[in-house]
């Protein structure tokens, strides 16, 4: 179930103006990402690992965008 105090401002939205905000609930297989600015808009669902990948995948395009 995702309850509304499950969700937590996912730490690698950064912090400011300007930034992609985004939070994140996990259960014990998946994890659930949202906009925290328009949290009714819907949820994205994935499996543990897709998230891992989905996150490695991110990390991976900063460091590519930090040496350009």
């Amino acid at each position: 179930m995702l309850t509304p105090d499950r969700w937590r401002k996912s730490s690698y939205s950064g912090s400011g103006d300007g930034n992609a905000c985004v939070e994140v609930v996990a259960g014990h297989a998946w994890t659930a990402i949202r906009d925290s600015e328009a949290p009714a808009h819907g949820t994205l669902s994935l499996s543990a690992s897709a998230f891992a990948a989905f996150v490695d995948a991110l990390k991976a395009q900063n460091e590519l965008s930090k040496e350009l």
